[in-house]
């Protein structure tokens, strides 16, 4: 068993240049760990994040919260998982940016042979997360219409086709022309180019001004004010990411006056924070792709080495669908 692996770190927060190659020690599972051999690791905007500050975490500290790989050691407790079981994972600790770590076995969930290692790891975080925003914080039903920002991201693409699974119209928001196709061809019904566009206008038009019951919105500051104006009354905000800054603090004034507004920050987290909440999350998941409800497209591929190059193309927003590191 190798002592020490090869994995990301950083000592200090910033931009992509904090990331460093580096050997780290590894040493044995704890009685209740396994010790997981990466066979790819997915990318997501929160290891910008934390790689930035903007969610502190103790410093020196590894980067990335999703991967898929081989148990190769299992603690003296472990009932759940052998050696030789192809695993995933998306959740804490961070530290996924490793070619192999320790990791709780309670994190973990056995990948099914019908999923690759590289559809794993680009699916487990961005899938479960569409999972409890469409089904858990408002759990959307057939004949509604949902406005979803960000179509063309990789939680977006995923959530486009969950929705459309479920009977719902969704209208979705993009950058550019080449993100609007994307999004069309992953269940999106109606696309706007928000750098074009007034989306609140077309929402309203779509919607015969109405308006829809839920917005999703992992954009934060840049769409905030516009998305209110989207919803129904009594329709729920749903804030779950901040790609162009946080929000501004919640007026409250404002959702009254727009009809008696619900908002909602939610995280997956929470949601997943049970080991039962976990599996059925990721059940669900896997359901959804082995029954081609769901397709992951993994739209780059980066040596887990030029993670930086792969965290300058993501806030460059250079980046469609998902993204995995290989080790």
């Amino acid at each position: 068993m190798a002592n020490t692996t090869k994995a990301i770190r950083i000592d200090h927060v910033g931009g992509p240049e904090v990331m460093r190659w580096e050997e780290v020690p590894l040493g044995a599972p704890a009685p209740d760990a396994v010790l997981l051999r990466h066979h790819a690791v997915g990318l997501n905007y929160i290891d910008v994040y934390h790689r930035n500050g903007m969610y502190p975490q103790p410093l020196p500290c590894g980067l990335g919260l999703e991967g898929a790989g081989v148990v190769e050691a299992v603690g003296a407790e472990v009932t759940e998982l052998a050696v030789g079981d192809r695993v995933a994972y998306a959740g804490g600790p961070t530290g996924a940016y490793a070619e192999a770590r320790l990791m709780p076995a309670a994190k973990l969930v056995k990948l099914p042979g019908a999923i690759s290692f590289e559809q794993g790891a680009a699916m487990m975080l961005q899938g479960m997360t569409a999972e409890y925003l469409l089904k858990r914080t408002f759990a959307v039903q057939s004949g509604q219409t949902i406005l979803w920002h960000a179509a063309a991201g990789g939680v977006g693409l995923i959530a486009c086709q969950w929705a459309k699974a479920l009977g719902a119209t969704v209208i979705g928001t993009v950058g550019s022309d080449e993100k609007a196709e994307l999004a069309r061809r992953h269940g999106c019904d109606h696309v706007i180019v928000y750098s074009r566009e007034n989306f609140v206008e077309r929402v309203k038009e779509i919607t015969a001004g109405r308006g829809v019951p839920v917005v999703y919105d992992s954009v934060g500051k840049d769409t905030w004010p516009q998305s209110l104006d989207c919803l129904q009354p009594r329709g729920m905000m749903v804030s779950f990411g901040n790609a162009s800054g946080p929000v501004p603090p919640v007026d409250s004034g404002a959702l009254a006056s727009r009809g008696s507004l619900y908002f909602t920050r939610p995280t997956l987290f929470t949601y997943n924070a049970t080991r039962a909440e976990l599996v059925a999350s990721a059940n669900d998941l896997f359901e959804v792709m082995t029954n081609g409800q769901v397709k992951v497209e993994i739209k780059q591929r980066y040596a887990l080495a030029d993670a930086a190059d792969a965290h300058r193309d993501l806030e460059a927003r250079r980046t469609t669908g998902s993204t995995v590191l290989i080790p």
